[in-house]
């Protein structure tokens, strides 16, 4: 079993988003962590959208990766710039280190057709992602 950090700056919205949809889709193949450099808190609007999804976070929690250095990770997967480029050093062998940038619906102001849709496209592109990155990564056929 894989072991997989999500890494964001609040772990509030994106990386808990990420943390749902790569835990539904690895299912056994991993365990799924996610942490923040701060702790803001579980984002309601995440919740929400989530749950549109079928995919229930209720009961994540918002960690600081400060709690998960002792934890050997194999990948690291950071959803935002800012978790990307102040990120602690986090002591795992051979983590493989990726990155990609989702806009931050938390951010959004406006109507709540605009927000929403913010979380909606959010969601949207996480869940591509974490759909491939299982794929990608935690899918691949053992070669004998």
């Amino acid at each position: 079993m894989k072991n997989v950090l999500v890494l964001c700056t609040g772990n509030s919205c994106r990386s808990q988003m990420a943390h749902g949809y790569l835990k539904h889709f690895a299912g056994s193949k991993a365990k799924i962590y996610s942490a923040g450099i701060e702790t803001h808190g579980l984002n309601p609007g995440a919740v929400a959208i989530m749950q549109e999804d079928g995919i229930d976070i209720t009961e994540y929690t918002s960690n600081n990766v400060n709690e998960y250095m002792d934890i050997d990770f194999d990948y690291i997967i950071t959803v935002c710039d800012h978790a990307n480029e102040n990120c602690p050093y986090i002591p795992s062998k051979n983590a493989v280190r990726l990155h990609h940038n989702f806009s931050d619906p938390s951010k959004v102001t406006g109507s709540e057709e605009e927000i929403f849709e913010a979380f909606e496209n959010t969601r949207n592109g996480i869940k591509a992602y974490c759909k491939a990155f299982v794929k990608e990564h935690l899918s691949k056929k053992a070669v004998l």
